[in-house]
Formats: C-alpha cells, sequence, structure tokens
C-alpha cells in the first residue's frame, strides 16, 4: 500500500510539475506561440548574418570580445560570455518583436543610435523561451547586438508584433 501511495504521489507531483511548465508560457505579456513552432526548426545561422522578420534562426555565438559590436552594449558582458551581431530590415510597419530561447541582452541599433526598446516579457518557466523584446524603429536596416550570454548558442525569432 506504501508503494502505491507513493507511485501516485510521484505521478501526481510529476503531472504538476508539467502543467506549472506549461502554464510557464501563460505568463508572458504576449503569446509567444509563434516563437514556439519557429525554433523548432531554426536554421544554423553563423553571426553576422542576416535575421528575417517571421523567421527564426539557431545563431552561432562567439566569445563577446570577438563579437565585434557595433556600439558597445548597454550593460557590459561579463567575462566568459558569448555574443553576435546581426543585421535585420524592419518592415514598414516599423516593429519588431526579438524572443530569445536563453538569457542574453538584446541592443538594437539604427542609424548609429541604440534604440530603446518599447516592452518586454520574460518568464524563465516556459520551456525554450526565456524574453521577447519589442521595438518601434523606422523602415530600413538595422542592427542587432546579441551579448552576455551564458552559452554559445541562441535560438532567436525575429517577428512583427501581434
Amino acid at each position: 500500500m506504501k508503494k502505491v501511495f507513493i507511485s501516485l504521489f510521484a505521478i501526481l507531483a510529476g503531472t504538476s510539475f508539467a502543467m506549472a511548465e506549461d502554464a510557464g508560457c501563460e505568463a508572458f505579456k504576449w503569446p509567444v506561440t509563434r516563437e514556439q513552432a519557429l525554433f523548432a526548426a531554426a536554421p544554423a545561422t553563423p553571426s553576422g548574418a542576416t535575421l528575417a522578420v517571421g523567421a527564426a534562426a539557431d545563431l552561432a555565438l562567439v566569445p563577446a570580445e570577438k563579437a565585434g559590436f557595433t556600439l558597445p552594449p548597454e550593460h557590459a558582458p561579463a567575462s566568459g560570455t558569448f555574443g553576435a551581431v546581426a543585421s535585420v530590415e524592419v518592415p514598414t510597419e516599423g516593429g519588431i518583436q526579438i524572443s530569445l530561447s536563453g538569457e542574453a541582452w538584446i541592443d538594437v541599433i539604427q542609424d548609429g543610435h541604440a534604440i530603446k526598446s518599447v516592452g518586454y516579457s520574460g518568464v524563465k518557466t516556459c520551456p525554450g523561451i526565456r524574453k521577447s523584446v519589442r521595438f518601434k524603429l523606422a523602415a530600413g536596416p538595422a542592427t542587432v547586438q546579441f551579448s552576455g550570454a551564458k552559452k554559445a548558442e541562441l535560438k532567436v525569432a525575429v517577428l512583427t508584433p501581434e
């Protein structure tokens, strides 16, 4: 009887944990289901590449001191962390949403100036997605810098906000 009770407790605890993880994604300020779908098939992409709006990339990062940042990151990357620089063509609507699979700082630069975000949402309990940040930009080219990542790879989705 004791084994049955322990087994039932373990099953219930596991189910509760799984439900809590699923509920974690609901804690974002906006839906992240598009990112979840895109991250599953994100192609390997080197630092320096162009990120397409409406797509995701499995971005290869380099040691932060070798990333070649256009401007110094707003938050100086810690020693031993990774970074990357990429470009993006901002659509006519001007809004983009950048979502990451892990922790890293995002800086967006347009016309030589760092652009402040207009929205941020981060959740530590959503499997595969850590943060999503929104920016309002002019249509045209922009540079995106990723810094402070603890791992040498990062899935990145660039979308238009819903």
